[in-house]
């Protein structure tokens, strides 16, 4: 199948050959892979070949349905009821622009039907007349093409992406359909019939990642090496491969501010950093301060021109919302507003954010970080250090 591709598809990695491979296979087994990952065919331009791919797509994933002619999402959730379906987008960077009409709904089914059990609640013409709602499933394989779609981000954090370049030195075979459909829907049926047999095998698989995979990054990739574990030779080392490579990205797009952190947790990533060793009680407005020097991308004053602006009121908000943690007063109550470091040990450990200096705020067990120093009152007077 891989070579079948490798034909008339030229994408940037040669990797990417491997993953639309392991991606059609799992079409095939979806009900026994649990998740299903989205699958993004994006490119810069035009002329890239990610129509072509969802041509090939159409021929070789199990019962496949272009979404494009489809009337309305409620439509795609009743065929998804009669059974499964690889649902395959084209030009995904217009036909899911927030601004369409349903393109909201179709969103939330892409969302929801990418795990197991996923469905929507449409409404169906009841026995005795008038309507009654009825929960539909929405778990399905997706594939979508556009030029650099802007998919929301809990979509993206569903997706797996190739990326598709145009083949100016004509090195890829032209697919002349009239001449290559039967051998392609021949191929197709070939995986089909080779994930009969290994249905059981994959059901029952655990299929370890390499460490690091975790989360939605791991419902992602486990489905593929599921596939790749009953395929065998080399297609483990592949999946693990590409699962390293998307996680480093990840962090990368993260450190760049390619992807946008929710200001909830930026702002304990970056109290994180501009807190000193050892330190116990850092006043409001000392905070405030030293994360507009620290990060004035995401809380200096041009920023805050756009956003609201950092004060004592927001960031209290945040922290109380987001992590229950309510600034005190030094000194007994009668001294400067601000905030306990130790109260961020426990965000700071489960969102996996290294601060030394703070008291359980590394490692994974829960402890106190053995004799590191934590801050505690006693009763009145500054802030004491007890090891």
């Amino acid at each position: 199948m891989r070579d079948w591709l490798a034909r008339f598809i030229t994408p940037l990695n040669e990797t990417d050959l491997d993953l639309l491979t392991l991606w059609a296979a799992h079409t095939h087994l979806v009900e026994e892979t649990y998740t299903t990952p989205r699958l993004v065919l994006d490119s810069p331009t035009h002329g890239s070949g990610k129509t072509t791919v969802l041509e090939h797509l159409l021929r070789i994933c199990h019962d496949p349905l272009q979404a494009a002619s489809l009337s309305s999402p409620s439509l795609l959730t009743r065929m998804l009821d009669v059974g499964m379906r690889t649902v395959l987008i084209d030009e995904a960077d217009r036909s899911l622009n927030p601004k369409n009409e349903g393109v909201g709904e179709l969103i939330a089914i892409i969302n929801s039907g990418y795990k197991k059990g996923g469905t929507r609640p449409v409404l169906v013409p009841a026995k005795e007349g008038g309507w009654v709602a009825q929960e539909m499933p929405t778990f399905c394989p997706v594939a979508m093409a556009g030029n650099n779609p802007q998919l929301p981000d809990d979509t993206r954090s569903r997706c797996v992406r190739v990326l598709l370049m145009p083949d100016a030195q004509g090195l890829a075979e032209e697919s002349e359909w009239e001449y290559i459909d039967d051998d392609a829907r021949l191929m197709g049926g070939r995986l089909a019939a080779w994930a009969d047999e290994v249905r059981d095998v994959v059901r029952l698989d655990r299929a370890e990642l390499p460490e690091g995979i975790r989360g939605r990054s791991k419902e992602r990739w486990k489905p593929l090496k599921r596939v790749a574990n009953a395929a065998g030779g080399k297609w483990p080392g592949v999946v693990d491969e590409l699962a390293v490579t998307d996680r480093e990205l990840a962090k990368m797009e993260l450190e760049e501010g390619y992807v946008q952190e929710k200001p909830t947790v930026a702002v304990v990533r970056h109290i994180a950093q501009v807190c000193t060793e050892d330190e116990v009680f850092i006043p409001t407005k000392e905070l405030i301060s030293r994360l507009v020097a620290h990060a004035p991308e995401a809380w200096g004053e041009d920023v805050m021109r756009q956003r609201s602006e950092l004060t004592p009121q927001r960031l209290s908000r945040m922290l109380r919302e987001g992590y229950m943690i309510q600034p005190t007063r030094s000194d007994g109550g009668r001294g400067a507003r601000g905030y306990l470091l130790a109260k961020f040990a426990v965000p700071f450990r489960r969102l996996g954010i290294s601060a030394p200096g703070i008291a359980g705020a590394t490692g994974g067990t829960g402890g106190t970080g053995g004799e590191r120093p934590v801050g505690v009152w006693l009763g009145s007077g500054e802030p004491v250090v007890r090891q």
